[in-house]
This record gives C-alpha cells, structure tokens and sequence, in this order.
C-alpha cells in the first residue's frame, strides 16, 4: 500500500472508531534549581508544539496529544522518579534532558519497551541501533558536537591544528565527560594539544581553572558546560581577556541566557547547534494564532523564539512526525510505545517535510534507520552579537568526522553489548 492509500485507510479507521485515548508525552522538565534557566523555555517549546498540534490539527491523526510535565530539578533521582511515576499512563517516548537520568534510563526503557530520545545528549553509542534498540539521539549527538567543533577550528586554520593548544572547560559529570574520548582521539589525529579543566556543580567557582587558562594560553577554548555554569565562564573569559571568538561552546552552552549577563564582554563568544535561530518561521505565526493569543500557551510566552525554546519546538516536531510515521506503518492512529519505537526507527525528516511544517531550514534533513538512531550528525556554528541580542549563523549544518567517531560509537556498545549480554540486531 502506498503512502497515500494508507493515510486515507487510516483517516475512514479513525473516522469509524471509537474514540482513542490520548497520545501521551511525558516531560522530564527542570523549572527549578541551578539549571532551570534552560529547562524552562526548553519545556515551554515542548508543550507549545503539541498545543498548537491539537489546536490547529486536531491532533495527530486525530488524536489528541497530551503532555504530563514532572519536574525532576535535574536530579539524576527524580528524573528516576518521575519516569516510574507516569510510564504508567501509556507514556510514548521519553525526553529526559540530562545525561544522568538518560544513563539510569536506558535499562528501564529497553525493558519496558519505551523509546527514549536524547536530542543531542545523553550516552553517544546510544546512536548504534544494533545494541540499543530503545535509544534514539538523532539528529546530532556529543561526539559529533566536539568533532564539529574541532572541524570549524580546522577551517579556521586552513585544515591544520598541528601544535595549537585546546582547552576543554567541561561539567564535572557525565554529561561534560562525554566528548573527552572523541577530542583526545582527534587531537592525535590532528597534532593539537588538549587540557582538561573539570569544573564541579553547578559551576559557579571557576577562578582556577581560567587562571590556568591565562597562565597556558591555549590557542582555544571548548566549553560543554550547563546552567550557571556557562554564564560564570563567559565572565571569567572576560575578566582575563580571553578573545570570544576563539571560544566556543557546545549547544547547551550557546543560549542567550548563557551571554546576556556578561553584556558587552561576551559579544563574539561562538556555540555549536542543530537547530534553527529565532522566529522567522511560519510555524510561529500558528503558534502566535493558535497557542499565545489564545491564552494557552505553556509559561509566561516570553520565551518563544530564544535558542532553548526552539529546540523544545523542534524536540516536540520530531516526537509528532514519528507518531505519523508510527500510525502509517502500523494502520491506526492508536499507537503505543512499541509501535512509537518502531516509527522512531523509520523516521525521515526532509526539507519538503520541514517546509510544509513551516519549519524550512530548522534543522537538518535526516533519515533514521535500524542500525544508525543517531541520524547523520551534522552540526552548525553560531555567533554572539552583544549589540543587537542576537545569535547569528556563522557555518551551516556541515558533517562531522564519522569515522572517528564511528568507530568510538562501535567501541562503546560493543562493550556495553557484552556486559549487558545483548544480541546485536539489524542483521
């Protein structure tokens, strides 16, 4: 049966049916605590998409979506918690917004058959669908962050690193650990000199370590930090003088929350992202029509258009498309978390796709698959402009070194394959 044919099936089987239960969202959201500053535009995104999804639509195939916010403070043990608590109330995917919980998760998730998305964080191999059958993190993920990094740095210095010292100022947690393995290989690869500089949660002494970057001078610094974390960072670059171009943070450190407090001192500081800049989207005019002048809209609405609500909005668009995906391959509009699981893993965002969502350019074009969950892991640099309060492109969506990075990804699962003693599938 043709795409076609099956959505028309699918719309008279709705149409003839009872009526459905809810399709449920749960959000794992932190709206206090140290790193709420992130979490709540983040959660608002979220929630917005899905009101405007049923506002405007009627739902996902005629069903209406419905979000169940629990708030976790971004403690790993909550974050547990709150999973527990609401996987009961036929949760579809789980967004859990923390590296901490993602790794607790990951066990739960694949033993009561819920899939987990972890949107550019979270345990990397989660990208190898041979293993973690339950583990989606397209389109973008860690490793493909710090080797994107590392790429715009080599266009930078026409595509030689060779004796340059980089400087890594990361969350003392599993999180900011992540793109250790991938910086260190590349630095063999590439001839540069990296330093680690761990700072402890939530982050706000950092006098030592930016006293250390002044004595060493690294030519560069990568920051994967969250929170507060990145505000302190961005003012202790300041107070010694550091040049802001030649820092660079990954995307949960490029937020305008992240700049703001440092005013003018932080004009020039770069981030990495995966996400469109902004509100010059048609979505937003739905979302204005449909969500915020109707008063339904998930926090204050002063948050719509700033990087993390964005990708809020993004994270939501992609969970909606794989619900259509997921009722398509499946013939009903009633999914489940299997059959969720299942759309997640044939998921292909385009740009006709993304352009008919009025989302054109948001994000990359992707198409996930068995074997690779974690999309094609292309990654986009950005600009602070302290004057206009603005985030500016500065490289498109543009690859990553895949097979460096591959490579880690078949390491890591591999290991994890046999201590959990998992069959590889795909095969």
């Amino acid at each position: 049966m043709n795409k076609k044919l099956a959505t028309l099936a699918l719309g008279a089987l709705m149409a003839a049916g009872p009526a459905m239960a809810d399709l449920v969202f749960p959000s794992l959201s932190y709206r206090t605590g140290p790193y709420a500053a992130g979490g709540i535009p983040f959660a608002d995104g979220y929630a917005d998409y899905f009101t405007l999804v049923n506002e405007r639509d009627g739902g996902i195939g005629g069903v209406a979506a419905k979000v169940i916010e629990c708030e976790t403070g971004y403690n790993t043990e909550k974050g547990v918690e709150c999973y527990e608590s609401t996987k009961g109330e036929g949760a579809l995917v789980y967004q859990p917004l923390s590296t901490g919980i993602t790794y607790q998760l990951i066990p739960k998730v694949t033993a009561d058959g819920i899939p987990l998305h972890t949107m550019g964080y979270g345990r990397t191999s989660g990208a190898n669908g041979k293993v973690f059958s339950h583990v989606f993190n397209y389109p973008a993920n860690y490793w493909n962050g710090a080797s994107g990094a590392i790429n715009y740095l080599l266009d930078e210095n026409g595509g030689d690193l060779n004796g340059k010292k980089i400087a890594l100022v990361y969350h003392n947690s599993a999180y900011g650990k992540e793109p250790i393995r991938t910086l260190e290989t590349l630095a063999e690869k590439h001839g540069y000199e990296l330093s680690l500089l761990p700072v402890d949660h939530p982050g706000q002494e950092q006098k030592s370590q930016w006293l250390q970057i002044r004595r060493e001078k690294p030519d560069y610094v990568i920051m994967w930090g969250w929170g507060v974390m990145n505000q302190v960072a961005v003012q202790e670059a300041a107070n010694i003088r550091f040049p802001m171009e030649n820092f660079i943070g990954v995307w949960w450190s490029g937020a305008e929350f992240d700049v703001e407090p440092a005013g003018e001192k932080a004009n020039g500081y770069k981030a990495l992202t995966f996400t469109g800049l902004g509100m010059d989207y048609p979505v937003y005019d739905d979302l204005k029509k449909y969500v915020v002048d109707a008063g339904k809209a998930a926090g204050a609405g002063d948050q719509l258009g700033t990087v993390q609500y964005n990708r809020g909005l993004y994270a939501a668009m992609l969970a909606a498309e794989a619900v259509k995906t997921a009722q398509e391959l499946h013939g009903t509009a009633d999914i489940d978390a299997s059959m969720m699981r299942d759309g997640m893993e044939a998921l292909e965002i385009t740009n006709a796709k993304m352009e008919a969502l009025g989302m054109s350019g948001f994000g990359p074009e992707f198409a996930v698959s068995c074997d690779n969950h974690g999309g094609p892991g292309l990654v986009g640099v950005v600009q602070w402009d302290a004057a206009a309060g603005t985030w500016n492109p500065v490289q498109d969506f543009k690859p990553t070194d895949v097979e460096v990075i591959n490579a880690l990804i078949a390491e890591d699962s591999a290991a994890y394959a046999a201590e959990n003693n998992i069959e590889p599938r795909c095969e």
